[in-house]
């Protein structure tokens, strides 16, 4: 596998390590992904982050006796988590997700190609499910989601997710995330997704999809499943072992925010530029609850607007 770029000696060492631990095709984690973003561009270069994929659809799971009527059961469930997140979904999911594998090697071996590739290569994957209802969950799909982001090298990509090193990677996150920590085995907490660890199997769990990991001099702070922005800060803040230590920058205008993110969602444009007016140079990508808008590069070659006009 490529070797990961140095780390440039001019970036000041970070305060707190985040850990994420996601899944492509995790609605709450889809749903999550604004707050998520408000937390790297504000809180960098003081925050490192790192990602584990926990492999919510796994290889060895028994498949559905009924492909379709499962499908439609998780569209309902992408619907319901939707109605807490407003994140988009597909107008139609046209098959469950039947392996996260493929999306999760791709998204793993991208790290290779820097932060900004990394979290394009993502935003695709996660798009083929929540935008256009067709999971990337083979790798020639994976690889035809991410065709065109900017910056990416396609053969390098197609290489490393193969590659050994890419594989024992995310065989790492699988573990790591079947390891979680005590005080979340038997949570009980408030709203709609509190992040309690989920049953796996006989007397086996996983951490609940997403959940965060802050750690730094004051501490490890665990802040599971679903929670609004201020939560966060305040377990960067505990982590930290400082006196709010972080400050969050203003709002960017709509069009840099587009320029920076390249797909946004109204939630998005809400937490990253403060407002609900749309970039007039945004191209418009209906889903089944409202519009996702992208960049006019993006559109160019986001598979959204490549295979459905």
């Amino acid at each position: 596998m490529s070797a990961a770029p140095p780390p440039d000696a001019r970036v000041p060492a970070a305060l707190v390590e985040v850990t994420e631990f996601t899944d492509a095709a995790c609605p709450w984690a889809w749903g999550s992904d604004p707050v998520f973003r408000l937390l790297r561009h504000s809180l960098r270069p003081q925050l490192r982050w790192r990602r584990v994929f926990g492999i919510l659809f796994d290889e060895d799971d028994d498949p559905a006796p009924d492909p379709d009527a499962e499908a439609r059961w998780y569209e309902g469930f992408i619907k319901d988590v939707s109605a807490h997140t407003r994140a988009p979904y597909a107008a139609r999911l046209h098959w469950l997700t039947r392996t996260s594998w493929p999306a999760s090697l791709a998204a793993k071996a991208a790290e290779a190609q820097g932060e900004q590739v990394a979290e394009r290569v993502l935003r695709r994957l996660r798009e083929t499910t929540f935008v256009l209802g067709e999971p990337a969950d083979t790798p020639e799909a994976a690889a035809d989601a991410v065709d065109g982001v900017p910056g990416l090298d396609r053969d390098r990509l197609l290489a490393d997710l193969t590659h050994p090193d890419t594989l024992a990677a995310v065989r790492a996150d699988w573990a790591a995330t079947r390891r979680p920590l005590p005080e979340v085995r038997d949570l009980q907490g408030p709203g709609p997704h509190p992040g309690r660890a989920k049953e796996v199997g006989e007397e086996r769990y996983r951490f609940a999809l997403p959940t965060l990991l802050f750690d730094g001099p004051g501490g490890r702070v665990c802040v599971p499943g679903w929670r609004p922005p201020e939560t966060y800060l305040a377990a960067a803040t505990t982590a930290a072992g400082q006196p709010a230590p972080f400050a969050v920058p203003e709002p960017l205008a709509a069009d840099a925010a587009l320029a920076q993110w390249r797909s946004l969602t109204r939630r998005e444009l809400e937490l990253l530029a403060g407002t609900s007016v749309v970039p007039r140079d945004a191209v418009r990508v209906e889903t089944g609850n409202g519009p996702l808008w992208l960049h006019p590069e993006e559109a160019a070659t986001h598979p959204a607007t490549r295979t459905h006009g």
